[in-house]
């Protein structure tokens, strides 16, 4: 962990450029190592075909993301990060919103120590040495 997850309309498919996203959330998470292990950090998009927004008068979009943790950050980490993350994505979605009607959204999911199971091996290759 931490893993970034998108939900985002398929009416803003062209436009999301959602590898550069990507690219900038890992530099923030990246940049927090001693918080964050490298080798856990996964990022996905998930295109949504059926929904409808607001009174589904205009061709509104939205992206909501969800960045998953695992346990045992600080009130104060979690907050840091989350603000960083969404300015990013603030940022990245800065000329479709002043485009069009688009809604922005993040949520933070915190696993608890029991919640998760896992095995990675990519870890290792990011070990100080």
């Amino acid at each position: 962990m931490p893993h970034f997850i998108v939900e985002y309309t398929d009416n803003i498919k062209d436009e999301a450029k959602l590898e550069k996203l990507f690219e900038e959330i890992h530099k923030v998470l990246i940049a927090r190592d001693t918080v964050f292990p490298i080798g856990g950090l996964r990022s996905r998009a998930i295109e949504l075909k059926d929904y409808r927004v607001a009174d589904g008068a205009e061709d509104d979009a939205f992206v909501h993301a969800v960045l998953k943790i695992g346990a045992g950050r600080s009130e104060e980490i979690k907050k840091e990060v989350c603000e960083a993350l969404f300015e990013v994505m603030k940022e990245h979605f800065s000329l479709i919103m002043a485009k069009r009607y688009l809604a922005l959204s993040m949520e933070l999911i915190e696993f608890s120590k029991a919640g998760t199971y896992k095995q990675n091996n990519i870890h290792a290759r990011f070990k100080k040495k």
